[in-house]
């Protein structure tokens, strides 16, 4: 597999992503941003959870390692943050085609390591941490998983603002809580489990009973109540929507209708999100998109 290879493989992706982030009606400078932004964070979510087309192996080569080394994440990681200084530094090229795709983006828009640095930390947090005590602990690891993305769309397209930025955190974080709703059972599978202990212990929930093939009253109960809280930072964020203009605002539109189709699927299916993922279908997430539109002005 080329380079060429490796950095389609991981792009291609998007096409199964809830609501594309560099869609076909934005600017063509636009799109090419945010798939380098996408490239990057989509690279380094495979490395964490070890999807990484052919093993690895070519990837873990082309960041200067030994192919049998793709198997060690923590030295993936490693080599690609140590790959993501060049993109910063400017001391040698980036070796890495997705870290050199995503060079002039970050020298284009000032963009600072900052939001990808937190990617990063949130795969390494990964492989040491599967179970989250609290709500303000998972709450503090999806401001390293998911909200730099958010931040780094409102860079590229030039409206970053501290209330917009608060706005944008609380949309994250809401479609990272949806996306754990969804893949319970996956993550389970993984070893890794997102419920907070302490919302599992209230609907007295235990990791035998996410384990089942299908869920019971109290597991219903359970993801009822996360789904509540992201339907709640999702009416946080969604005045971002009507804080913009122009194309900018049907993509964040999208976000936000993206989250609300999902949390739907999930109501949809009866909060059994063991029997299956439930996913929001195009009809379901172009209804909540133009909603979204309309209700945010």
């Amino acid at each position: 597999m080329t380079a060429t290879d490796t950095s389609r493989a991981v792009l291609d992706k998007a096409a199964r992503e809830n609501f594309p982030v560099a869609p076909v009606f934005l600017p063509r400078a636009w799109r090419q941003d945010l798939t380098a932004v996408y490239g990057f964070a989509r690279l380094v979510d495979d490395i964490g959870d070890g999807d990484l087309a052919d093993g690895g192996r070519p990837d873990a080569v082309l960041l200067g390692l030994e192919p049998e080394a793709a198997e060690d994440r923590i030295a993936m990681l490693d080599a690609f943050e140590a790959d993501l200084g060049r993109v910063f530094s400017g001391a040698g090229e980036p070796s890495h085609p997705l870290l050199r795709a995503l060079r002039p983006t970050v020298r284009k828009h000032a963009l600072t390591p900052e939001p990808f640095l937190g990617l990063i930390a949130a795969n390494r947090q990964d492989q040491s941490v599967a179970r989250y005590p609290t709500y303000a602990d998972l709450l503090a690891y999806c401001e390293l998983s998911a909200n730099p993305v958010g931040r780094l769309v409102l860079s590229i397209t030039g409206t970053s603002t501290p209330e917009r930025v608060r706005r944008s955190d609380a949309v994250c974080t809401a479609l990272q809580i949806v996306e754990h709703i969804q893949d319970v059972a996956e993550d389970l599978a993984r070893d890794r489990v997102y419920l907070p202990a302490e919302d599992m212990k209230r609907y007295a929930v235990d990791e035998a009973d996410l384990a089942q093939p299908q869920a019971g009253p109290q597991v219903k109960a359970l993801v009822a109540f996360e789904a509540e809280r992201a339907r709640e930072l999702l009416y946080e964020g969604a005045p971002l929507v009507g804080s913009v203009r122009g194309r900018l605002r049907l993509l964040l539109a999208g976000f936000v209708g993206g989250g609300r189709a999902a949390l739907k699927s999930v109501e949809r299916a009866g909060y059994d999100v063991l029997a299956g993922s439930p996913k929001a279908t195009k009809s379901g997430l172009l209804r909540e998109v133009g909603s979204t539109l309309r209700r945010e002005g």
